[in-house]
């Protein structure tokens, strides 16, 4: 049993490494020094996360600042070179020239990385039919009985939603559609834990952004159609690569749509707003972090209901000052919208297994339905 058991925490510890790694996280958690000598693992993290062939790599700034310190960590972790050597056969020597080619490398200040747009990955622990261990497996060294080896499968594999982000940046139009958000991560764990308020449903995504409540619903939830809105311009202009990404490209799952809020619906260019097809769910996530834009969402909000009455509502809203999330409440109530709070808390950032985002910031998850 005690051996099971450090044979689990190995394979949690790489699997969350690999994850955070691959979301960009800025502070990861390295694996235990007991585990890091080990060969097998040193290639896992090598094939995973820093090898040549990875289609998605991350940037290689960030892949210099990881690489140093794991190296660091793996070289404090061996205590006696000479038995490491003789027990492991040697060590694979390619994370070492991987940290070798990175540091010969000319890389872009910290001003000019930030410009750019990179790969994050986002790993749905929820979808996974062991939870915090994923892909990840061990199993026996035929030449060393007893000693298990790390046998992992592609995080390709894995369930996941793959974006290309410009993380530091904002859209020339004023947007902080560039990156995906908290709110956007934890009411993407509402829904998967709540799955039938969008499968076989037709979903409108106010303020879709990246792209990652859309594309989840698409393509994990089973929805049966999705409205991916958004009021700039740049924002639904980059959409479409994001569903290149995640394999839906081409397809009908998802609609990217331009939709300024506050602006009428009906009237404009087509006598039925979207042809007159019927939507089920309204989400939103993280539109509500300006109390100048509220009053102009919350109409909106009021006139997709009117169109459809029988649909659903649900936004995540990031409690970022208390004046601001009371004035949303405020309009709401002022328009005859009723509040309603879900019981989902953000989980404590140690308890997350992916995706992985801040816990000091409260995010509600409201249902807004006519009084």
């Amino acid at each position: 049993m005690a051996r099971t058991t450090q044979i689990k925490r190995k394979h949690m510890q790489v699997a969350r490494f690999c994850r955070q790694y691959l979301q960009l996280e800025p502070v990861v958690d390295f694996p235990d020094g007991e585990y890091l000598c080990d060969a097998s693992v040193q290639e896992t993290l090598y094939e995973q996360l820093f090898s040549e062939d990875i289609k998605n790599p991350a940037p290689p700034r960030y892949q210099l600042r990881i690489l140093k310190e794991l190296v660091k960590r793996i070289e404090e972790s061996i205590e006696d070179w000479d038995q490491y050597f003789h027990a492991l056969k040697g060590l694979s020597d390619n994370l070492y020239t991987r940290l070798s080619h990175l540091l010969s490398l000319r890389l872009p200040s910290e001003a000019d990385a930030a410009q750019q747009k990179c790969y994050v990955t986002y790993h749905l622990s929820l979808l996974d039919q062991n939870l915090g261990v994923g892909s990840y497996a061990f199993k026996q060294d035929p030449d060393q009985p007893g000693r298990e080896e790390v046998s992992s499968a592609s995080p390709d594999e894995e369930p996941h939603i793959t974006l290309l982000e410009s993380r530091n940046l904002i859209a020339a139009s004023g947007t902080t559609g560039l990156r995906t958000w908290e709110a956007s991560l934890h009411l993407g764990q509402y829904l998967l834990t709540h799955p039938s308020l969008v499968c076989g449903k037709r979903v409108l995504e106010l303020g879709a952004g990246t792209g990652y409540v859309s594309i989840l619903c698409a393509k994990y939830l089973g929805a049966k159609h999705v409205i991916a809105t958004d009021g700039s311009d740049e924002v639904v202009a980059n959409l479409p690569d994001s569903l290149f990404l995640n394999g839906l490209q081409g397809s009908d799952a998802v609609q990217p749509m331009e939709l300024w809020w506050g602006h009428a619906l009906v009237g404009t260019e087509e006598a039925q707003w979207n042809g007159g097809r019927e939507v089920d769910v309204v989400l939103g996530a993280d539109i509500t972090y300006d109390k100048i834009v509220i009053p102009a969402l919350v109409a909106s909000v009021e006139e997709i209901v009117e169109l459809f009455p029988k649909v659903e509502v649900v936004i995540a809203a990031t409690e970022r000052n208390r004046e601001t999330y009371e004035s949303f409440l405020s309009v709401c109530e002022g328009r005859g919208l009723e509040v309603v709070h879900a019981e989902f808390p953000v989980p404590p950032r140690s308890e997350q297994t992916g995706p992985f985002y801040n816990d000091l910031m409260p995010i509600h998850i409201c249902q807004l339905r006519r009084k």
